[in-house]
């Protein structure tokens, strides 16, 4: 599973103005911090303002601020609310194309790997992201490639 950029963004922009508390951070000044466009930025901006994240003012000396505390800004909440959809196979999207549906454990996978990925960004607030070292905030657990099936043992008798 990748997220979009809308969503990486988003993340970052709420880590800085929540690094930032103090003052109104511009759309300006995080662009820079991260390396971002602009106009992007804006476009995040906006929808984490529409989502309740993010108080905006207009004008000189505006800027953005967090709506609410760290402690109570939920990454999976944030993850849910900007990411478009989590079709992660074309079944999870309720649409009929697929030849397999009806037929096909793979929906139940998949979909059970996406439940588990938003249930671990659950366990975080944006201030677990401000905590400590920047390196490796709750990874517990190594991911590796699951083991390869040996073939069963042919029955074929020379």
């Amino acid at each position: 599973m990748r997220l979009t950029l809308m969503t990486d963004y988003a993340l970052r922009l709420l880590m800085y103005v929540a690094r930032n508390p103090d003052r109104l951070c511009t759309i300006g000044e995080v662009a820079a911090a991260h390396a971002v466009s602009e106009a992007h930025l804006m476009k995040v901006t906006h929808k984490l303002g529409l989502g309740g994240w993010l108080e905006t003012v207009r004008g000189k000396g505006g800027g953005v601020r967090l709506a609410l505390a760290p402690e109570a800004v939920n990454v999976g909440a944030v993850v849910r609310s900007v990411e478009p959809d989590f079709f992660l196979v074309e079944c999870l999207g309720g649409g009929e194309r697929c030849k397999l549906t009806g037929n096909c454990r793979l929906t139940g996978v998949v979909n059970g790997a996406l439940h588990s990925f938003l249930e671990h960004l659950d366990r975080y607030t944006l201030a677990d992201l401000l905590q400590g070292p920047p390196s490796q905030v709750g990874l517990s657990v190594a991911i590796q490639a699951p083991a390869r099936r040996r073939p069963a043992p042919s029955t074929r008798r020379p």
